[in-house]
């Protein structure tokens, strides 16, 4: 008797088998369910082959029990030759795989269970695709020897220039200005050491804040950021606007 059902049921696949059918996939050893689409024309043993990537549970392992919609037990996938469609399955219902390997519930989900790869320094230092190996040859961040010398160039040179004193800033390009120098030091905008001056005139960019973030308090149009290398500290009397010259 149950060689013919098992028969009619196969044949019955045979005439199913065209279509796909979404389920739930649960595990009995893990917390997580998941939805998948499978074709209905898999047999039972090829079935259980892509549960395996889904619960982890080797094939050979699995026993399946099918769920309806309600959560109704409407049977066990027991017949590995048989088709998926040969059985009750609609979209909506649970297959839920008991594994009998002996694993322990959670037990693939615990990535601290899982060998780590571990390389060597030495190792490491070889391999030309690596992170380290890109930055090396890009001479960015620790390997990048100039821009480590400029920012300590800088960082010397900021150590010089005092808050309140007259400058001369020389830009590239630009005729020299008088300023007082506002700040020094490092910033959110960029990176590096700078110098925050109060032009005489209307020449510069702010009024000492750059976003949201102020520096220090000057007019608006009257305030730059510039490296420490183009100012020059000194006795720079400040620009008369020789307004009291005019009628």
């Amino acid at each position: 008797m149950k060689v013919a059902t098992e028969a009619a049921g196969a044949g019955l696949g045979s005439w199913l088998g065209t279509g796909s059918v979404s389920v739930v996939v649960s595990s009995s050893l893990n917390t997580f369910c998941a939805h998948k689409r499978y074709s209905t024309g898999l047999t039972i043993a090829e079935f259980k082959c892509k549960l395996e990537l889904v619960v982890g549970s080797p094939a050979s392992c699995m026993d399946l029990e099918l769920y309806g919609a309600e959560e109704e037990l409407l049977g066990r996938l027991d017949c590995d030759e048989a088709l998926l469609g040969s059985y009750p399955v609609a979209d909506g219902c649970r297959v839920h795989v008991i594994d009998q390997s002996g694993a322990r519930m959670g037990e693939y989900e615990d990535v601290l269970q899982v060998e780590k790869y571990k390389i060597t320094e030495s190792d490491y230092k070889k391999r030309p695709e690596s992170l380290r190996s890109f930055l090396r040859q890009q001479c960015w961040g620790h390997y990048d020897a100039e821009g480590t010398r400029r920012r300590a160039q800088e960082a010397v040179l900021a150590a010089t220039l005092p808050l309140g004193a007259r400058c001369q800033v020389r830009l590239l390009g630009q005729p020299s200005k008088l300023a007082t120098i506002m700040f020094v030091g490092q910033t959110h905008f960029k990176p590096g050491y700078w110098v925050g001056v109060c032009y005489d005139e209307p020449l510069g960019k702010h009024d000492g804040s750059v976003g949201s973030h102020r520096y220090f308090e000057c007019q608006p149009k009257y305030g730059a950021f510039v490296k420490p290398q183009s100012v020059t500290p000194g006795d720079f009397p400040e620009e008369e606007d020789g307004l009291e010259d005019e009628l």
